[in-house]
């Protein structure tokens, strides 16, 4: 019987202990995609205790806590840190099996240095215990550098001013590099609700009065070449529940009803779901353009349902954990989406994320259909154009991850995989990445243990280094020393 949580967690064999505290530990962090406030970086956050760094905006833990029974009162609610904090606690020896229980055990290990079971028992002592190492400096910037992150991407919207980054940019006293990434779904979203006044907050923004489709590439053009002057390196897509896109329309033809989708949606109209179709797509091959201008990165999550339980959205707002796996398939809108681009030599490097782990296998050999998608991508050498991203949300958990592995190494070259993010808002989320490169060396270890790949110790190592931190510095044209 192992010990739990001990020095080889996760790694079932010599060799996978070998790969991991020898090659993949000691290896800095690139996150290239996190939900992380640009702002909380800039400024140095700091927390009083730990469930203001621990729950207070983790959709993840408050599932957990839902999952228990516990009063929302106690989640979202009005209760003290402590009471909150108390009622997680008092969850965690249910959680068996679910990742939280591990990520939390390895955030109190790592950034607190609690080498207890979070139990009920241990509640008083834990809380004092991490009050205390907070008191002592442990704030926003602290958690990143001692997490050996070089690079992360926060989530920004073509409005944002930037001001943060820019701050962080001049910064000489913080040295991981933080960089925007283009997200510009509320341009995409004609048919959400509130869609003309974002148009309207986009035009004020730019010192521009966007009143045509064409005023809005203009300005969508403008705040990409800003992004970009910023160290800007990747966009990112939200397609929710599916990817909407009609690939038997001309580019012409879509620039047309994109046009007149447009007045009607910013004049507070109703836009027929053919036009809809339309303008997303006249917009994403737009898009698609721009970013291989600029040498961007684009990356795809589709598949999420989104605030499923309507009284919680209209008492909570979005992003409090009401979110859910869609069962819709969008491998075929997708397929057209990316061949439109290619024909138009508008198909960027591409990361695809379906939240829906039965597309693992199905987009995996989408991507290689796009392997090289032009003379321009052919110069990049030894990088694939397209590819399958890490297990997203509801699959990061040690199944889901070791999942995607097996259907990944089937349909691709799995050396040339990208390896985790952390797609979070919380600093301490970057004990994933550990949980994440434990279960990869097991994996990896494991094709030499049933015989299937040769005992090569250093072609074994620069794998893992190359899926842990090089593939990603490399594929997204991250300059880091």
């Amino acid at each position: 019987m192992n010990n739990f949580m001990d020095h080889d967690f996760l790694l079932d064999s010599e060799l996978a202990r070998v790969l991991y505290h020898n090659y993949a530990s000691a290896m800095p962090i690139i996150d290239y995609h996190c939900h992380m406030s640009p702002e909380d970086i800039a400024r140095d956050k700091k927390f009083e205790n730990i469930t203001q760094v621990w729950l207070a905006a983790d959709h993840y833990k408050w599932r957990a806590m839902r999952s228990c029974g516990v009063s929302e009162r106690l989640i979202t609610g009005d209760a003290d840190d402590y009471e909150k904090f108390e009622a997680f606690v008092e969850c965690m020896p249910c959680l068996i099996g679910n990742p939280i229980y591990h990520w939390s055990h390895l955030e109190l290990k790592r950034y607190f240095g609690y080498e207890g079971v979070i139990c009920p028992d241990n509640c008083e002592e834990i809380w004092n215990v991490t009050k205390k190492v907070l008191s002592e400096g442990l704030s926003t910037r602290k958690i990143i550098e001692r997490s050996n992150v070089k690079l992360l991407c926060t989530t920004d919207d073509p409005a944002d001013s930037l001001e943060y980054h820019i701050a962080l940019r001049e910064d000489k006293s913080f040295s991981p590099v933080v960089l925007p990434a283009f997200r510009p779904d509320k341009s995409l979203n004609i048919d959400a609700a509130g869609f003309a006044d974002y148009i309207q907050h986009l035009g004020e923004v730019a010192g521009v009065k966007i009143d045509t489709f064409e005023k809005l590439c203009e300005v969508l053009a403008s705040r990409i070449e800003y992004f970009a002057c910023l160290g800007c390196r990747t966009s990112d897509h939200s397609f929710d529940n599916e990817v909407v896109f009609d690939g038997t329309l001309f580019e012409e033809q879509v620039k047309k009803v994109a046009g007149a989708a447009f007045k009607r949606a910013i004049s507070g109209n109703e836009v027929p779901a053919d036009a809809v179709s339309a303008y997303k797509n006249a917009l994403i091959r737009f898009l698609g353009k721009e970013y291989v201008k600029h040498g961007f990165v684009m990356q795809i999550h589709f598949g999420a349902m989104r605030n499923t339980n309507s009284v919680m959205f209209k008492k909570l707002g979005p992003d409090r954990g009401y979110d859910t796996i869609s069962g819709k398939n969008s491998t075929a809108a997708l397929g057209a989406m990316l061949d439109a681009l290619n024909s138009d030599s508008a198909l960027p490097r591409t990361v695809l994320y379906s939240l829906n782990p039965a597309d693992n296998e199905q987009i995996a050999d989408l991507a290689g259909c796009f392997q090289y998608a032009s003379e321009e991508s052919e110069g990049l050498m030894g990088l694939p154009n397209v590819v399958q991203g890490a297990a997203w949300w509801f699959n990061d958990h040690l199944s889901g991850m070791k999942d995607h592995f097996r259907s990944y190494a089937n349909s691709a070259a799995f050396g040339k995989f990208l390896g985790m993010l952390t797609d979070s808002r919380s600093a301490l989320s970057y004990t994933r990445h550990e949980y994440f490169r434990r279960a990869l060396c097991s994996f990896i270890a494991g094709f030499v243990e049933r015989g299937e790949y040769p005992l090569d110790i250093e072609a074994l190592a620069q794998m893992v280094c190359d899926i842990c931190y090089n593939n990603t510095k490399d594929f997204f044209g991250f300059k880091l020393i």
